[in-house]
């Protein structure tokens, strides 16, 4: 329970207590005061401590006291707040590979392995590695989920587009944008007018799922979008589209997919169409796909390997077939004979 103040017990002691638990940690002390605003400022005065590590064990950094760190120093919190309350004052740097399973089972008894690594492993392994602590986070069994790949055909996309547009037009502008730019939902909702360069083709991404900035190539098409935005552009410091991860996003994708009669779309989908697209229109290959900055190697890229037909696979045009088709060598042939 969170931190509050116990008023003096007659014939005990005259000072309020303070009880409870902040980032984990287990508070049970005096303030040293029977002033109830005195005592109020005690409590401040122990959150502080806490955030500082003075509630450390033995002078260790605690696992809670870690997470508040990552977390202050702009750190993603998703998910923190838990794993903070499930360690506690546990000192950091004893977190093993058995506790972290151990908290992965407590805390997620029936997710996917997907899930534990997303809520657990991943945020566990990027307070250690702040607070630090040299330690490999060994993944779940099943951490990457089922890889997806599906991907839209341009004539379909083009209908998704427009049924957007029916229902907001700045959301029909961003879905084109994820979709050719190959942004991930995230990066669409936080890419900042800042770091936008139209006359130059070119957005700026501060922040990926790699951990690491990227630069984005925005194609004509997306420079004439963003140029004709329903709100303009003339907004320093703020984000390029106005949505955010809730309900009235997914609400407003639900309702667009229905429209299109394409009930498999998903934001990701999007991401997925511009790696088809790069390898099957724009003729890029798996190097090229990483060379984009968007994916880190060529083993997160190769799914869109199997895209394009290859040039020996295309040579089955030349088949023998019923109505006439004649075999490579009988045309070698005739070629040399024809001189």
């Amino acid at each position: 329970m969170p931190l509050k103040l116990v008023p003096p017990r007659e014939g005990k002691t005259p000072n309020y207590y303070v009880r409870g638990t902040y980032y984990g940690v287990g508070v049970n002390a005096t303030t040293g005061t029977p002033d109830r605003a005195k005592a109020r400022k005690a409590v401040e005065r122990i959150k502080a401590d806490i955030e500082r590590g003075a509630y450390t064990p033995a002078g260790a950094l605690t696992f809670a006291g870690a997470a508040l760190s990552y977390v202050q120093a702009g750190g993603e919190s998703l998910y923190v707040e838990r794993l903070a309350e499930h360690f506690g004052t546990r000192p950091a740097a004893a977190i093993d590979q058995a506790a972290i399973d151990e908290a992965a089972h407590a805390l997620y008894p029936k997710a996917s392995g997907a899930t534990r690594n997303r809520q657990v492993y991943t945020p566990i392994s990027a307070i250690l590695k702040h607070a630090k602590i040299d330690f490999k986070v060994k993944r779940p069994k099943g951490a990457q989920g089922l890889v997806k790949s599906g991907w839209v055909r341009p004539e379909r996309a083009f209908v998704l587009f427009e049924k957007a547009g029916e229902l907001d037009d700045e959301f029909r502008i961003f879905l084109m944008t994820l979709c050719y730019a190959g942004l991930r939902l995230s990066e669409g909702i936080w890419s900042n007018i800042d770091n936008l360069y139209l006359a130059e083709s070119f957005a700026f991404i501060g922040k990926t799922k790699n951990g690491e900035p990227r630069p984005v190539h925005l194609p004509p098409i997306i420079v004439t979008e963003l140029k004709n935005h329903p709100r303009g552009l003339n907004r320093p410091g703020d984000t390029i589209f106005r949505f955010r991860k809730n309900g009235h996003l997914y609400k407003l994708l639900k309702e667009t997919k229905d429209a299109a009669g394409m009930p498999e779309v998903t934001f990701h989908t999007l991401r997925h169409t511009w790696a088809t697209w790069m390898r099957r229109y724009a003729g890029v290959d798996v190097k090229g796909l990483v060379a984009t900055g968007a994916w880190k190697d060529e083993k997160s890229a190769a799914r869109y390997a199997h895209v394009v037909v290859s040039e020996e696979a295309a040579r089955a045009d030349h088949l023998p077939t019923p109505n006439g088709g004649k075999s490579v060598e009988f045309q070698r042939k005739r070629s040399i004979l024809n001189g």
